[in-house]
Order: structure tokens, then C-alpha cells, then sequence
């Protein structure tokens, strides 16, 4: 039985594989990140065995889920296991480490392979991951990466990944851009699946150095920071981006290209707008999509939509600026230069003593 007492030494099983054998509805709400699903009880087999349980007996649930675990498992053997060789390692688990993870790494034992269960199964998983993202502080120093909506801060976050910046993606992560226009073609995950990658993402890094993320609100799309990053975030000073409206205008028209084209479901995400910005402005946005006059579009969303959101956030957050980056233009040579620019900023906040301001005199208020 394999007991790890953190998630870190979670992540860092060892094991060959990961095996998640609970059914796909159970896998689909979350699972640990990299598991292979090999469900000994599908949805429908899972649901009887339990009314069976509840309502007839429970000797009678166990004789039958037994016989479906087992036909299952010979099937997972035939087929996504055939090319296993003697000396694979898998570590199993289901929900709480009990009989169906039991019987299956049981009998990949008795064919030869090096099985482990998870102790505590899933639960255990997710015990740490809430401990990490609700229960206690966490240990990093974060820095936020701000600026109006258009100053390419995706962008430059993988670019300062590269240049050994420690990141963390929370839009990647979410599967959203954090913008009105943001929602990307594939789904966003479940708040606890998007919890399971935030948590793991964080463990990977090393907490004696700052982790820079781009500034966000309180919820992604569909989706809420947990409470410990969320309280971290407000705590930690900015490197903000700026650049022209004329600039940024422009860039969101490169970005969004695809969620502009399509002028009918673009409609539709604005409508909903007429509440907040009125009924002029919105009336306005869609003649410029019937014009098909994209940057005049992105021009009037950034300048009458997102900064004054924007602005709303930074007065009621109030963030401290440790620096600032001017950028007269978004292209791919000025995303690289400004970059630079942010990873020096960045190494100053770094090599600052903890605790220490990093806030610089002559930095402009927002």
C-alpha cells in the first residue's frame, strides 16, 4: 500500500502508471492528473451494484460486483494493458483505496506486475489538494503580471517561462482566456479537476523563488481562484504592461480572430453587455460586426468595455506597482523586448530580501 504524506510526494510517485479504476463519470469529475482510466465498474454497473447494496443485500452487491470487476478487468488486460511488459509498475486507486483498486492491482499482481493501491484512494488526493488551496497559506511569493486588457500578458508569461521565469497559467489551466471574448472551443474543466491541476502545477515549483501569474479577478470564466491563491494574489505586488489603445486594439484582433469571425455567437456573447453598458454602445458594437470592421470593434470593447472594468478592479484592489513596462507597439519583436524588460524587474523582486518593498519611488500610481 502506497501512503504518501504529501502531495508533493504524491506527485513524485515513481510508479510506471497511474491507474484511476472508477467509473468514467467519477474519472471525468476529476481524477489525478495523468491517470489512465480503466474502469472496473462502468456508470450503469456502478449504480446497480449500489441499489443492489442498499436495497437487497450487501453480500448480494459484493457477489455480483465481484463477477463485473473481474470481467472488466480481464478486458482492460486483453486490450489497453496487451503491452505491458513483466517489469511494469502500475500504482491503482479508486475512490477511498477500498475493494475495486483491491481486486484490480490483486489481480495484476498474480499475473506478475509490480501493482501498488493508493492509500485512501482518491479522497486522499483530494484531501491534500483542499488543505493546499483552502486550509493553509500558501508558501510562494507571487507577483502579478497586469495591464489593460491587449497587452499580450499570455504572451509574454510564456515567453518569461522561457527565459526561466517561474509561471503559473492560470487562464491555461482554466482553459480560458479570462475575457469576455475568452471562452476557448474546447470546455472548461470542473471547478475540482481545474483545482487538481492548479494544486499540482504549484507543487512543482520551488517555493524559495517568486511565481509570477497573470492578474485575474476573483473567478476564470466559469471557474473561482481558491481562497488561499486568491488571498495570496491580493497581497502581491504588480509588473504591469502598458501600451496604446490603437496598440492593443490591434493585438486583440490578431488573438481573437477565429471568436471574431463568427459574427452570429459573437452577438450573442455581447447582447447580455446592454445591462451594463447600454443599449448606444452595444447597438453601436453590432453595427461594427455587420460592417465586419474588426478593429474598429476591438478599438470600442477594449476603450468602452474592458479598461473600465479594468479600472474598477484596480481601485477597489488598489495593487502595489513595483514596476512598470511601456510597450509603443505588440508585435512579436516588442512582446520579446518587453520580456526582457519584465524578467529584469522581476530578478530585482526576486533578489529583494523577504519582506523587504519592492516598491520603487518613482513608480506612477494606476
Amino acid at each position: 500500500m502506497f501512503a504518501p504524506v504529501s502531495l508533493n510526494a504524491l506527485s513524485n510517485h515513481g510508479f510506471d502508471s497511474l491507474i484511476d479504476v472508477r467509473s468514467p463519470a467519477e474519472f471525468a469529475e476529476d481524477h489525478l492528473p495523468g491517470a489512465l482510466n480503466l474502469p472496473v465498474l462502468n456508470d450503469e454497473e456502478r449504480a446497480r451494484v449500489g441499489t443492489i447494496y442498499k436495497q437487497q443485500s450487501p453480500f448480494r452487491a459484493r457477489k455480483i460486483g465481484a463477477a463485473l470487476v473481474f470481467r472488466n478487468a480481464a478486458t482492460h488486460i486483453e486490450t489497453a494493458l496487451a503491452d505491458r511488459d513483466g517489469g511494469w509498475r502500475p500504482l491503482v486507486y479508486c475512490w477511498r483505496g477500498g475493494q475495486r483498486s483491491g481486486s484490480f492491482s490483486w489481480m495484476l499482481r498474480e499475473i506478475g506486475w509490480r501493482a501498488d493501491t493508493l492509500e485512501g484512494g482518491y479522497k486522499t488526493f483530494r484531501r491534500f489538494v483542499t488543505d493546499l488551496l483552502y486550509e493553509t497559506p500558501l508558501p510562494y511569493r507571487l507577483v502579478q503580471l497586469g495591464g489593460y486588457t491587449g497587452t499580450g500578458k499570455t504572451a509574454l508569461l510564456h515567453r518569461l517561462h522561457h527565459l526561466g521565469v517561474q509561471i503559473i497559467d492560470l487562464e491555461g489551466l482554466a482553459r480560458h482566456r479570462g475575457s469576455l471574448l475568452g471562452r476557448l472551443d474546447e470546455p472548461q474543466p470542473g471547478q475540482k479537476a481545474f483545482e487538481s491541476a492548479l494544486a499540482t502545477a504549484l507543487v512543482s515549483l520551488d517555493p524559495a523563488r517568486p511565481v509570477l501569474l497573470e492578474a485575474e479577478s476573483s473567478r476564470i470564466g466559469d471557474l473561482a481562484l481558491p481562497p488561499t491563491l486568491w488571498c495570496a494574489m491580493k497581497e502581491a505586488p504588480w509588473i504591469v504592461v502598458d501600451a496604446p489603445l490603437e496598440a492593443r486594439a490591434g493585438y486583440l484582433a490578431r488573438v481573437y480572430h477565429s471568436v471574431l469571425a463568427d459574427h452570429i455567437e459573437l452577438k450573442n456573447k455581447l447582447e447580455p453587455l446592454r445591462q451594463h453598458r447600454g443599449h448606444t454602445v452595444v447597438n453601436r458594437w453590432m453595427d461594427l460586426i455587420d460592417a465586419r470592421d474588426h478593429l474598429a470593434l476591438c478599438r470600442a470593447l477594449a476603450h468602452e468595455h474592458y479598461d473600465p472594468a479594468y479600472d474598477k478592479s484596480v481601485r477597489k484592489h488598489a495593487p502595489r506597482v513595483a514596476a512598470r513596462i511601456e510597450s509603443s507597439d505588440l508585435s512579436e519583436t516588442a512582446l520579446d523586448a518587453a520580456s526582457q524588460r519584465i524578467a529584469a524587474a522581476f530578478q530585482r523582486i526576486e533578489s529583494a530580501p523577504a519582506g523587504a518593498s519592492v516598491i520603487r519611488p518613482t513608480t506612477a500610481a494606476l
